[in-house]
């Protein structure tokens, strides 16, 4: 059984993970880990509580079959998170984030600048200048205007494109037969 860990972080959008953690856990047999720098209660956007199984600095060394991570406005980068991100995303494990946190921290860790990715943050503003206490980490010439882009092995999408994200991390571990099976489940899923 493989291992997948979940960064989560006070004001995280939750709902953005929780498809794809049921997809993995059930349909994939992994073991999901969820990870923080901190052992606290973890309060998401939803007000639901989360308690971190592991700390960031003890999971560096895992034998891990990727990282997910998710969005919201808030999220603190410490030297221990670029350090997993980096060790992942060099063993050709899954990297995974989304919306606004999630691709941040993919993009303060420079995995971003080899590949291309998306981001709801189309553009760095004062506002993210204050939040952040920074000028734009995103290598913006590797930008695609998408809702979910998968380029070698990470995967980004837009918040609002949770489905996709979903979609494409199990296509990432071939959950699917082949590409009709992908379409149809991705047509079930959305109701289309």
């Amino acid at each position: 059984m493989g291992k997948i860990l979940f960064l989560i972080f006070d004001e995280m959008t939750d709902y953005e993970v929780t498809f794809i953690s049921h997809l993995l856990s059930s349909e994939a047999c992994k073991e999901i880990i969820t990870i923080s720098y901190e052992d606290k209660m973890i309060k998401g956007r939803s007000g639901f509580l989360y308690k971190p199984a592991k700390l960031v600095k003890d999971v560096l060394n895992y034998n891990v079959d990727g990282l997910i991570i998710t969005g919201g406005w808030y999220g603190e980068v410490r030297p221990e998170l670029i350090e997993l991100i980096d060790k992942i995303y060099l063993d050709g494990k899954l990297v995974g984030g989304i919306c606004g946190a999630g691709t941040f921290f993919l993009a303060k860790s420079g995995i971003l600048n080899n590949v291309k990715y998306t981001t709801p943050i189309n553009q760095w503003t004062q506002k993210h200048i204050d939040i952040y206490g920074e000028n734009d980490p995103f290598p913006r010439e590797n930008f695609i205007s998408e809702r979910v882009v998968r380029d070698k092995n990470v995967i980004t999408a837009q918040g609002t494109a949770f489905i996709d994200f979903a979609v494409e991390i199990c296509d990432w571990f071939n959950l699917f037969e082949n590409q009709e099976d992908k379409d149809n489940f991705e047509k079930e899923i959305k109701g289309l």
